[in-house]
């Protein structure tokens, strides 16, 4: 999937399209209402994109997993996040059998759960196979117009800090952090925000 400028806010219930960087805040677009409002320095902003789930093997992006889970549900919802504990981690593992069961924990799976949902009930969820099909034609506007927009979010992100949640983890190409703070959050503690 393309999660491309999705973020979440630490204790909001819902998810926010990067808009732009102001001078001490990201403004932001909530998804579900339209409503435009601003993340201040203190806010714990994640971009989607970002991250990644704790597997017996590699680390998988999020994207990825949003994918095992739309061809799971043929497109469909997937299972509600308010479901009892037992019942998100036996759909989780139907969905995605080497998750690692020690460092995701339920409140995890409830975050990708609830995330897929509005993504989904938005028509936002596209996959990702689409872009390379067009490799050289298709890709060249789309390519010159990525950096800036991507660049400015990194930025963003940096200024406000990022938190990948217990187990959810920042991605290798993250910029939002020092290197001490893509350490997992399960094992190394919350990253501080990088704000002034």
């Amino acid at each position: 999937m393309n999660l491309k400028d999705i973020l979440a806010i630490s204790g909001e219930g819902t998810l926010f399209k990067f808009i732009a960087q102001g001078k001490n805040a990201v403004i932001i677009e909530n998804l579900e209402t339209g409503k435009r409002s601003s993340a201040g320095t203190t806010a714990r902003v994640s971009a989607l994109d970002e991250i990644s789930i704790y597997t017996t093997g590699e680390d998988l992006p999020l994207a990825k997993v949003m994918d095992i889970i739309w061809e799971k549900e043929n497109g469909g919802p997937a299972l509600s996040h308010r479901q009892p504990d037992a019942e998100l981690k036996k759909y989780f593992a139907e969905a995605l059998p080497e998750y690692d069961r020690k460092r995701v924990y339920t409140s995890d799976i409830r975050k990708v759960l609830h995330w897929y949902n509005i993504l989904q009930g938005l028509n936002l969820l596209v996959k990702e196979e689409e872009k390379p099909a067009g490799n050289e034609e298709g890709e060249g506007q789309a390519a010159s117009e990525e950096p800036e927009e991507n660049g400015s979010m990194e930025k963003a992100i940096k200024d406000k800090g990022a938190e990948g949640g217990k187990a959810v983890k920042a991605g290798p190409g993250e910029k939002s952090a020092p290197a001490s703070h893509k350490t997992p959050v399960a094992k190394g503690g919350k990253p501080k925000a990088s704000g002034k």
